[in-house]
């Protein structure tokens, strides 16, 4: 069994912890000792905006035990249309292996950026016809998930996944499908309010055609196809091009060129940024501040992010964001010291999260729009959203499901020398378990809900009486301690 002794996520300043939880998917002991080795919040944030100088040996096993998420598109086809392995196996390879990673990685802001950058520009998982593609769309976001918008716009909207799930894959000169060309405007880039016109949205799903996708056996490919590219010129908010020649490609990369670096993406990123990594309602200040950082060095992903950080306005926002269900989830298992093993059948700890994510109404890459999860705090308030999260809370800390293929820490290593207070004990298993003390009104409430006085000496026994410690913790991840960053 694991245990905690001589292991804390405590010992952070307020203003490290607060950029730490922000920018990563959970405190833990391990976490805390990076940032101290880097020294400090923002030493070990810079680090992490370059994910290949931070080594990563329990990423790297994480990606051992899915090896099916390597596959190329073909091979996912192949393996389906023989009755090998199904495409949505793999896809859900997908899921699970982006929840262990979330939880294991050592490069935690690479994995809360690819979760950012997905919503923004999502394909749903299981998506008919993308589906095949999904875990290349992965591959593409992840490796520019910390280079430049332009980059990253440029990769994912001529990528056959995004292709397919917006209908681009079939669209030709003769048959132009308006779906990309006006979701690129609308989510993906400058947004609804820039005062692009119904003939510019034409004008946009022109510009793509030509990108095309075979998804049928046994030719399954993604081309170019110059017989079916629209060559009439193409104006967009301010962008000409004449797109003479059959071969778009050139045109069409230059033409989100000048959508990543248009000052109403600019400004609709960067609030975006703002509502996720600081608050629902950011002021003009902030959003302007990043905007222009974003502007500056050229749609540059990382000093946006240092501009953000670097605000007064984001130090001003701890613990007022709300956990979204992700969020909470694998703060949850990350908290809890659970150490995951190679899962073996579907009901291995690592495979099972599925389920319970699932439940949550949150599993990786299943919003089924366009638009992505949404990232406000009230699409994540409601009550039923909030029971459901209670009691995921007390099947981990109880340990009830899943428990196979993992180990725990005992319960006893959370606990400080005995015998002790209730109150003492509630301090040292919040510092062990979340990094610092809860305040005074959940301090109260879990005297209440065990209905023993917080000055109530324990001894070791009674502190791991089966609702006492669990009663604890539960309590502890379901107050707002845990799930506000």
């Amino acid at each position: 069994m694991l245990t905690y002794a001589g292991r804390s996520s405590a010992g952070l300043g307020a203003a490290d912890r607060h950029l730490v939880k922000r920018f990563s998917w959970g405190l833990t002991p391990d976490l805390v000792a990076q940032v101290r080795q880097a020294g400090g919040g923002r030493a070990w944030f810079e680090k992490q905006l370059s994910p290949a100088r931070v080594a990563d040996a329990p990423g790297a096993e994480i990606d051992d035990w899915f090896p099916t998420v390597a596959a190329d598109a073909k091979q996912v086809f192949d393996d389906d249309q023989s009755e090998v392995r199904g495409a949505w196996e793999v896809a859900t390879d997908l899921s699970r292996w982006t929840i262990a990673r979330r939880i294991a990685s050592n490069r935690q802001l690479l994995e809360v950026m690819v979760d950012f950058w997905s919503n923004l520009l999502n394909v749903s998982l299981f998506h008919e016809d993308s589906i095949f593609w999904r875990t290349d769309y992965d591959r593409v976001i992840r490796a520019n998930a910390l280079t430049s918008f332009e980059k990253l716009l440029q990769g994912a909207i001529t990528h056959p996944a995004m292709g397919l799930f917006l209908d681009n894959a079939f669209s030709s000169k003769d048959s132009p499908n308006e779906n990309l060309g006006r979701e690129l405007l609308e989510l993906h880039t400058v947004g609804v309010d820039a005062g692009y016109t119904e003939d510019m949205v034409k004008a946009s799903a022109r510009m793509l055609t030509g990108y095309r996708v075979d998804v049928y056996y046994p030719k399954f490919q993604a081309f170019y196809d110059t017989r079916r590219h629209d060559t009439q010129p193409v104006t967009v908010l301010g962008f000409h091009h004449e797109n003479s020649d059959p071969d778009g490609r050139p045109a069409t990369l230059a033409y989100l060129s000048y959508l990543a670096k248009h000052p109403a993406t600019a400004e609709r990123l960067a609030r975006r940024l703002c509502s996720k990594f600081v608050s629902d309602q950011p002021s003009d200040d902030l959003v302007q501040t990043v905007a222009t950082a974003y502007t500056t060095h050229g749609t540059a992903i990382a000093p946006t992010l240092r501009a953000l950080v670097g605000h007064p306005e984001f130090a001003a926002a701890a613990g007022r964001k709300v956990r979204t269900p992700t969020e909470d989830y694998i703060a949850s298992v990350r908290a809890l010291g659970v150490q995951m093993l190679r899962p073996v059948k579907d009901e291995s700890f690592a495979n099972a999260m599925y389920w319970q994510l699932s439940e949550l109404g949150e599993a990786p890459y299943e919003w089924p729009a366009p638009n992505g999860y949404p990232a406000v705090d009230a699409a994540w308030a409601s009550a039923g959203r909030v029971l459901t999260s209670f009691t995921t809370h007390r099947s981990l800390a109880a340990r009830w499901w899943p428990v196979d293929e993992v180990r725990f820490p005992t319960y006893a290593s959370l606990l400080p020398p005995m015998p002790a207070t209730l109150g003492q004990v509630v301090n040292t298993v919040a510092l062990r378990t979340m990094g610092e003390k809860p305040t005074p009104a959940v301090r109260a409430g879990i005297a209440q809900l065990l209905g023993i006085p917080l000055s109530t000496p324990l001894t070791r026994k009674q502190a791991l009486g089966y609702w006492t410690i669990r009663g604890i913790l539960t309590s502890l991840l379901d107050s707002p301690l845990h799930m506000h960053r």
